[in-house]
């Protein structure tokens, strides 16, 4: 079996959140002689950077063309060290490879008729636990449907919760103070850096205080920061919410700085977590050797794929870390995160983001999966059991690499 082509895709969906062209996936197709094709995807559809990818994934398809798709180490190796860049990551260099190597999975699982987990060494999980993640912008379909519905007050925050918790979850995330700059007090938006003022730090708190209390004892509350916060507010922040029993605090300081990351653990009665921005076992290593993280959330379209998240869930095995994978992309990245988690022994919790409700994001491929009650399985189809819709394929951006 050879690599003919490789088929690039830009979708041209709109977007669910802040206008047009904010939400992008870009899309891989790598094509076989023997007619099997697979699909990955580069994890930059949300913030800037899907056009940097899309030339990225256009780069490396030149490297795997006439080789053989089954030989995947090989071919991760060939992009990591004879592009020049691949040694260097980052975030874009990464999400190439990562798109490129899912999809390489996918044509291997269809040729040897199993679902891609089957190849990772088989199922360790069978039903996910999933939470309601970023509840701050509202949470159930129809407010998906209509767009941005940023929570203000406690009583927002409250309703929402009770929301997720009717459609079975046990668990929600929710970042407190990525809205502060749209306090109703037209004055512009508030710092979340350095010493935190009594208005932002006590609304925040109000914010979580609301979801404990509409969702009683047994709710699991993970706090996320987006690194908006640094080492200093982050702390001041952590010390108030300790009482709320928090599952875990994601990215409270800066993504790539383990020494401050380690602080903030020190500092704090409660797990860290972070992942998102972090690239690989180079980029996670030293947040393993300093324990400054409890929970790793590698992200399998930026992380380097398969081949590269199941390394970093192993060696944050040895460390005694627990493993998020961090989904927030197209219904392709989902499907590849279900079958990592599920093989995984460390596996903790699915990461179920609020735009994963609005149809422009599932309309784009041919499987709807949805969790029932709270959970999530891992699809039985071969490969990663996900593909694009034909309809979608034509009215992408395509460059086909050949």
């Amino acid at each position: 079996m050879k690599i003919v082509s490789v088929d690039c895709f830009l979708l041209n969906e709109g977007n669910p959140t802040r206008g047009r062209n904010t939400w992008n996936p870009i899309i891989v197709r790598v094509n076989t002689d023997e007619g099997i094709s697979g699909y990955g995807e580069a994890g930059v559809a949300y913030g800037k950077g899907h056009r940097a990818a899309f030339g990225m994934v256009q780069d490396f398809a030149q490297v795997i063309l006439g080789e053989d798709p089954l030989n995947i180490e090989m071919l991760w190796e060939k992009i990591y060290r004879k592009t020049f860049w691949g040694l260097g990551g980052g975030t874009i260099v990464s999400a190439g490879t990562s798109a490129i190597d899912i999809a390489l999975w996918d044509i291997k699982g269809k040729a040897l008729n199993l679902p891609v987990y089957q190849l990772l060494g088989g199922k360790t999980n069978g039903k996910l636990r999933t939470y309601a993640s970023q509840i701050q912008f509202g949470w159930g379909e129809q407010e998906a449907l209509e767009g941005k519905h940023p929570m203000i007050t406690p009583d927002d925050y409250a309703m929402a919760t009770k929301k997720a918790i009717e459609e079975g979850y046990t668990a929600v995330k929710v970042d407190p103070i990525a809205l502060s700059n749209l306090e109703p007090d037209g004055n512009g938006p508030w710092k979340t850096t350095g010493v935190l003022e009594y208005k932002v730090l006590s609304l925040a708190v109000d914010r979580v205080a609301a979801i404990r209390q509409a969702g009683g004892p047994d709710l699991d509350i993970i706090i996320e920061l987006h690194s908006y916060t640094d080492t200093v507010s982050a702390i001041q922040l952590g010390r108030e919410l300790e009482k709320y029993r928090i599952f875990y605090y994601e990215e409270p300081s800066h993504p790539l700085n383990s020494t401050n990351m380690l602080e903030v653990h020190r500092s704090l009665n409660m797990p860290i977590a972070s992942g998102e921005r972090i690239y690989g076992r180079t980029g996670f290593r030293p947040f393993l050797e300093d324990r400054s993280l409890q929970v790793v959330q590698p992200d399998i379209c930026l992380c380097g794929g398969f081949t590269e998240t199941k390394k970093v869930c192993d060696m944050a095995n040895a460390y005694d870390c627990a493993v998020q994978i961090h989904v927030c992309g197209s219904p392709i990245s989902k499907a590849a995160a279900l079958h990592i988690e599920t093989v995984i022994p460390n596996f903790l919790i699915h990461e179920h983001h609020r735009w994963a409700q609005h149809p422009a994001i599932r309309e784009t491929c041919i499987y709807d999966y949805q969790p029932q009650k709270g959970y999530y399985e891992v699809p039985e189809l071969p490969g990663i059991g996900q593909e694009l819709k034909p309809e979608v394929i034509k009215r992408a951006t395509v460059v086909t690499i050949k």
